[in-house]
């Protein structure tokens, strides 16, 4: 439902800009400005992406955790496509995405919403699911490995009858 919301709201935020900042400024400063942030976006997106990838490379190098700069980079690939996407609304919503704090500030938010109270999100078939670890599920157990003579190295156990 919330996906929704947004692929219904954001398009009517855009066309409601549109109107207000083309009745302001006219039609071909409107069209001038959304092609010039295209083009600031892209200039922007294509330093920072570097700037990440070489980053990302240095923590593999070096064997830290590379998953800050992966994320980092994700939010750069989004920030690229908000940009890219005519409107206002989303070039200043890839523009915030570009600055590293307010990505550090997102990221660290998203962090403690996944993490937060011992719940984590598994994605099943593409679905969350909330987990709580729970103690009173681990089972301790001992195991005998039992070989059976009378079957044939070819035969894998799902075939006898």
């Amino acid at each position: 439902m919330p996906l929704l919301l947004i692929f219904i709201l954001i398009p009517i935020i855009e066309i409601a800009l549109f109107i207000q900042v083309g009745g302001f400024l006219g039609l071909w400063p409107t069209l001038a400005i959304v092609i010039l942030t295209a083009f600031i976006g892209t200039t922007m997106l294509r330093t920072q992406g570097m700037s990440t990838m070489a980053r990302l490379q240095s923590t593999m190098q070096t064997g830290e955790n590379p998953v800050d700069p992966m994320v980092h980079g994700a939010l750069i690939l989004v920030s690229g496509v908000l940009l890219l996407t005519p409107g206002f609304f989303t070039d200043g919503i890839g523009f915030a995405l570009l600055i590293p704090q307010i990505r550090s500030a997102l990221i660290k938010w998203g962090a403690t919403k996944m993490f937060s109270g011992g719940n984590f999100v598994v994605m099943n078939q593409g679905h969350p699911q909330q987990h709580k670890p729970a103690d009173s599920d681990v089972v301790d157990a001992d195991y005998t490995v039992v070989e059976d003579d009378d079957v044939d190295p070819g035969d894998s156990g799902w075939t006898k009858h």
